[in-house]
């Protein structure tokens, strides 16, 4: 019953559709209907600017966190890690914007930040990183969770490196348009300032 419970809390806040509300609140923009379409944080960084981008990551990435420690305030006996699942499932299939959603980059991180804080350290490397080299946020996220993969395994945590496999599966998945842009060369690339 308590996995049922913090379930069902971590699906609605992942479904908090992040970009979709400071757009509207902040900008007076419905960021579905700019740039991708997507409500993800790179489309924000993309129509509403660096300040509503950053807001919206770190939003998103709360969504992920929340859910995976807000039972360690409840001592509920919970695997925390597939609740943080949740929260991926209801940012990419959020139940307040008809089930069309982001591409689970960030809550995704979030869940790892909840769990492990070391490992997510790392993530953010990987990410500016080959950010900085590649231009490409999309590859950025992917070989991010790649290297996630990697160095979860060093923690000797199945449970974790089943997780973070499965999150990276489905961020690939997610960005399998992406990855034709990539070949194609049509995908954006960031300019730095």
């Amino acid at each position: 019953m308590e996995f049922i419970l913090f379930a069902v809390l971590a699906y609605l806040f992942g479904s908090i559709p992040s970009g979709v509300i400071i757009g509207k609140v902040g900008y007076h923009i419905d960021i579905r209907q700019h740039g991708s379409g997507n409500l993800g944080a790179t489309n924000t960084f993309r129509v509403l600017g660096t300040t509503a981008g950053i807001i919206v990551t770190l939003m998103d990435i709360l969504k992920g966190t929340v859910a995976t420690v807000l039972p360690l305030f409840f001592d509920a006996e919970v695997y925390r890690l597939a609740i943080g699942l949740f929260a991926v499932i209801g940012h990419t299939y959020p139940l307040f914007v008809k089930f069309k959603g982001g591409k689970a980059v960030a809550t995704s991180g979030g869940i790892i930040l909840g769990i492990n804080p070391i490992l997510f350290a790392f993530m953010i490397v990987s990410f500016i990183s080959v950010l900085y080299v590649s231009k490409y946020v999309s590859l950025s996220s992917m070989i991010t969770g790649i290297v996630a993969i990697i160095v979860s395994a060093l923690f000797g945590d199945i449970g974790l490196v089943i997780v973070t496999a499965a999150l990276t599966i489905f961020v690939l998945y997610r960005h399998r348009e992406n990855i034709k842009r990539i070949k194609n060369k049509t995908e954006p690339k960031i300019t730095w300032m």
